[in-house]
């Protein structure tokens, strides 16, 4: 099947997602989130062996590295897109491969990608990624996670590093209007590029059938009594069938965060 050409950006800016191999947890400790930070900072303020400084090979305006997958708010320049983000992925990949013994492929397929045309979304994704870890039931507020670029925009000294165009967006959107905005919920119903967004999904009643019948949940509900690795294990399984993470969490009434780190 041929691959469908990515939608071109009249700004050069994107907003990226990277995902884990079937939902494959991607950061198992904050060594693994610091080393994805540091490969972000090096594509954005990069430099030659003698650490010369080169040209930036990109600009971010913001970015979130969630359990298992990453969002980024980025603006490509002269190397383009997708060569920076192949490198981000690699590097990362083989920095994981080596430290887990891990085989085969870390992300799934390609990078998913959308335009950013104007400032009104652009707007709307700087508040969508800062409130991923809690529509992920991660943390309460944005300013408390520690692995997002909200701390950077707020100044607090326990970022672990300055990677974002803050500046630029600032002068945009002041920073009490931006902390406002990050701190009120976007409508659940906003349409923004995530893996769960696909045509074609599964219904709950065929995933209530395929939990049934493959294994005896006559009740979705009752997979919160069972043993967590039991849990997760059909938890996956669901996932692989079709089941969004936000489906799966609705039927069987278990937690966003539970449902997405199975």
């Amino acid at each position: 099947m041929t691959r469908q050409l990515r939608k071109q950006s009249a700004t050069g800016i994107h907003h990226v997602m990277l995902r884990g191999i079937n939902r494959q947890t991607m950061f198992e400790d904050d060594d693994d989130f610091r080393k994805f930070v540091f490969i972000l900072k090096d594509v954005v303020l990069p430099h030659d062996q003698l650490r010369r400084p080169l040209p930036p090979r990109c600009a971010i305006y913001s970015y979130c590295l969630m359990p298992n997958h990453v969002h980024l708010l980025i603006q490509e320049k002269a190397e383009g897109l997708a060569a920076v983000v192949r490198d981000i992925a690699s590097r990362y990949a083989r920095y994981y491969n080596d430290k887990y013994g891990h085989f085969g492929h870390l992300f799934q397929d390609r990078y998913k990608s959308e335009p950013v045309n104007d400032a009104g979304y652009f707007l709307i994704l700087i508040r969508y990624i800062h409130q991923n870890p809690i529509a992920g039931g991660l943390c309460n507020d944005a300013e408390s996670y520690a692995w997002s670029s909200w701390r950077e925009f707020t100044g607090d000294k326990r970022r672990v590093s300055s990677i974002c165009a803050v500046g630029a967006v600032l002068k945009k959107f002041p920073l009490e209007d931006l902390r406002e905005l990050v701190n009120t919920p976007l409508s659940k119903a906003l349409k923004v590029l995530e893996y769960d967004s696909r045509s074609g999904a599964v219904s709950d009643e065929e995933v209530r059938a395929f939990l049934s019948l493959n294994y005896g949940l006559n009740r979705a509900t009752d997979l919160a009594l069972y043993e967590k690795s039991r849990r997760d294990d059909i938890l996956k399984a669901a996932k692989e069938f079709g089941a969004s993470i936000r489906q799966l969490s609705r039927i069987t009434s278990l937690g966003y965060s539970i449902v997405q780190n199975a």
